[in-house]
């Protein structure tokens, strides 16, 4: 058998997300900037790299498979990919095949989502009015992405909202996202925004609104039941007793969740960054396209940079300034 992925820490690395494209049909203020320069073609890996990338991860002992971005489904005939995919899935070596989308293609693609195997899928979602709604995601429109909704559940995806909690912003609609997703029996996740890319005209401190806080408002009109149940990611689950939904919480300032990491990221061009909030970066496309008959140096760099897995990220806002913050946006690395 191939050795498995095993960080410096003891952790086995068994869930990949991959980039498969920078651009986006939104401009989401905590993501993007307003006018982004994307990478020119050549720079990507074509949909037959990204295929052999993540197969190779899949050999390698990668269980969970999310496909992020950007927007990924406005990549050019994705759906070709994750019929690839499909493969791993068939064969019992790739457990779940996902995606987290905006949800504005999701009428187009989610009866070809399913067929290709995905089962569910999480649509970033942080505000029900329309005028908010424009605002944080600058070019986006909210009935779209309600129809996206829609159709993914007439196709029979489970969906799961995740909603970046935003001072100021959306605080007002705690219970509102809540109610929207009991009514449809969608789970929810709220995120702690973080400290990415250049904040220019964004005041990451002014927007942070801690997941304590949220909760213990939550709390006020609900019994929050914890949860042990985890999905593969850092969020932590309670069910609400009265709804019977789970409310996730992805905390990486309130409460680290570095101590049961088991995943990485790939870009679009083939970085793979072992930490989302470190600098820490390694080059898959070289060895990809250097070897294409190969993939034994592919699978060296993957082993090689796995090894310099750091035991977590360095966020914080405890001293009211953004300290850990990276400089990459996060459309760079991925969702």
């Amino acid at each position: 058998m191939t050795a498995p992925l095993i960080d410096p820490f003891a952790r086995a690395i068994t869930y990949l997300r991959v980039s498969v494209t920078d651009r986006c049909d939104f401009r989401c203020v905590y993501c993007m900037a307003e006018n982004m320069t994307f990478l020119p073609k050549k720079e990507l890996l074509t949909l037959e790299e990204l295929d052999r990338l993540c197969s190779t991860f899949v050999g390698l002992g990668v269980e969970k498979l999310r496909i992020t971005g950007g927007e990924p489904l406005v990549r050019r005939d994705i759906m070709t990919f994750f019929h690839g995919m499909s493969r791993h899935l068939d064969s019992g070596a790739l457990k779940e095949l996902t995606l987290t989308t905006n949800g504005s293609q999701l009428e187009r693609f989610a009866k070809a989502l399913h067929a290709a195997g995905v089962r569910r899928v999480n649509v970033s979602l942080d505000t029900l009015d329309e005028d908010k709604f424009a605002r944080v995601t600058r070019w986006g429109r909210l009935p779209q992405v309600l129809r996206g909704l829609d159709a993914a559940q007439a196709a029979g995806l489970q969906v799961k909202l995740n909603a970046v909690a935003l001072k100021g912003f959306n605080e007002d609609e705690l219970f509102t996202l809540a109610e929207f997703c009991a009514e449809r029996g969608m789970d929810l996740t709220w995120i702690e925004v973080m400290p990415m890319g250049d904040l220019g005209n964004e005041d990451r401190i002014g927007q942070y609104w801690s997941l304590r806080d949220l909760r213990a408002q939550l709390a006020e009109r609900y019994t929050l039941i914890d949860l042990a149940e985890r999905t593969g990611g850092p969020a932590r689950y309670v069910q609400v007793q009265e709804t019977g939904q789970k409310i996730g919480f992805i905390t990486p300032l309130t409460h680290n969740f570095c101590e049961s990491c088991n995943r990485v990221r790939v870009t679009c061009t083939g970085e793979i960054y072992m930490c989302l909030g470190q600098e820490d970066v390694a080059d898959l496309r070289a060895p990809l396209r250097a070897h294409p008959g190969d993939d034994g140096p592919l699978e060296d760099a993957i082993r090689a940079a796995i090894a310099m897995k750091p035991k977590g990220h360095d966020f914080d806002y405890s001293r009211q300034r953004a300290d850990g913050q990276v400089t990459r946006h996060m459309s760079h690395t991925g969702g």
